[in-house]
């Protein structure tokens, strides 16, 4: 028998939003460091502008999908991640303001753990959907 889960966990449970920004050209070029992407549309406006993303550079859509990793790590624990995907619908520049968020959609008992299935999205401070997607979390127990 499975063990008494977060409580209050069910369909329509909004998870615990997290908003990250404004997003700074420091911030994209430490993010090129650490991840090895140096494509020149995240740190040259001219390249951006001739690329046909300006008129600014845009952020790398990792790191906006690391943004929701993070809403969902900070509610159930770095461990308890299973499974994350994403659509990345717009583009984030820098000055944005992001506001991850989720739902989750189902709860299951599946290898004897608690898992919710949940819609995740992220907004800009214009209300503009910048990324969806959906995750598969463990619920901790209490």
């Amino acid at each position: 028998m499975v063990e008494q889960q977060l409580p209050g966990i069910q369909p329509g449970y909004e998870i615990p939003a997290l908003t990250k920004g404004p997003v700074t050209r420091v911030q994209l070029a430490k993010y090129a460091g650490a991840s090895g992407d140096f494509n020149p549309i995240h740190l040259d406006d001219e390249v951006a502008q001739q690329s046909g993303v300006g008129p600014t550079v845009i952020a790398h859509g990792m790191l906006s999908m690391a943004f929701v990793a993070q809403m969902l790590t900070d509610w159930v624990g770095p461990t308890n991640l299973r499974r994350l995907s994403v659509r990345f619908t717009a583009m984030v520049r820098p000055g944005d303001v992001l506001t991850c968020r989720g739902r989750v959609d189902q709860v299951r008992t599946e290898d004897g753990k608690a898992r919710a299935d949940c819609e995740v999205w992220i907004d800009n401070q214009r209300g503009e959907r910048v990324l969806t997607g959906r995750a598969l979390v463990d619920l901790p127990r209490n």
